[in-house]
């Protein structure tokens, strides 16, 4: 398992955020995914949860970085764009566990999430688009 050469973006006079990083900085081969929904790789939904979506949508980003030959550990920049942002909220805890699950415990990455008025697939409550570096 390589690491990528991060560093956190944390000027000493901010609070330190919770579960993110405002900024990071790194070096080597530069990995884009598109923004990725809560389908299956046949395109298909296998629940309307929001928690559901979000966990298959984390394990399409990990599938799409395993075929670059990058590891959650190389992701720096996740985006999601949210249909609720209440709900995303109130179900926080269970999010944080998906996400444990698929991805594991890095934090070092700068994360943006907003809210939408919908997004191009119906049944889609969530899309997560993600940067990854990894080492040269």
């Amino acid at each position: 398992m390589s690491t990528i050469s991060r560093q956190i973006l944390q000027p000493a006079d901010w609070a330190e955020p919770r579960g993110y990083a405002n900024g990071v900085a790194a070096t080597g081969r530069q990995i884009f995914v598109a923004g990725q929904i809560g389908w299956n790789g046949q395109c298909q939904f296998e629940s309307d949860d929001f928690v559901a979506q979000v966990r298959q949508a984390l394990w399409n980003i990990k599938a799409l970085l395993a075929e670059a030959g990058a590891n959650p550990e190389h992701i720096v920049r996740m985006t999601w764009y949210l249909l609720d942002k209440r709900e995303y909220l109130a179900r926080g805890r269970e999010i944080g566990t998906v996400y444990r699950e698929v991805l594991g415990r890095e934090y070092g990455i700068a994360m943006t999430a907003v809210q939408v008025a919908g997004l191009i697939e119906d049944r889609a409550k969530v899309e997560i688009e993600v940067t990854a570096v990894l080492p040269q």
